[in-house]
């Protein structure tokens, strides 16, 4: 095992830890700092598969900005910090099951693809690595699709997030 790939499997492995505990945690300001713990692996992994540019952007935009400002909203609303709901509901079970579904049909789709055993080729050293970013998220034979979708989603979450906050006078 090579010191890439081990660094690649510690920076995993605490990622998941790191989300798992975002989504366990009772504690609203921890849940807040474990994020930035996952956020931060992210970062890792990009910078592990010569993604600099979005590396940067992980930490800036997210860690810098999005994460601070949960924890200040946190903070901000001086409520009790622990959360003394249930933490499972009635449907708990129907969202285990579909999750194992899930897992199970991606491992069914992905077993018999050679893309775990092969390795990337190396980027060449001339190329910009940004404009390939550029040109590959509007090409359409790339991510076009993806990016326009995110797009939408963005759109709706924005169009929601006024719904929501708007009151009637």
């Amino acid at each position: 095992m090579t010191p890439l790939q081990l660094v690649f499997l510690l920076t995993a492995a605490l990622t998941l830890v790191a989300a798992f505990r975002v989504v366990t945690t009772r504690n609203l300001v921890h849940a807040a700092l474990w994020l930035v713990v996952t956020l931060f692996g992210v970062a890792v992994l990009f910078v592990l598969l010569n993604a600099p540019f979005l590396a940067v952007v992980q930490v800036v935009v997210y860690i810098g900005a999005i994460a601070v400002l949960f924890i200040f909203a946190i903070m901000l609303t001086r409520r009790e910090m622990r959360d003394q709901g249930a933490q499972l509901n009635k449907g708990w079970w129907a969202a285990a099951l579909v999750s194992l579904l899930t897992f199970g049909g991606l491992f069914w789709l992905t077993r018999s693809w050679d893309g775990f055993t092969r390795t990337a080729a190396p980027l060449p050293t001339g190329q910009d690595t940004l404009s390939a970013l550029g040109k590959a998220l509007v090409s359409p034979d790339a991510f076009v699709l993806p990016f326009e979708i995110a797009s939408v989603l963005l759109l709706a979450a924005l169009v929601g997030a006024v719904y929501v906050a708007y009151r009637e006078k």
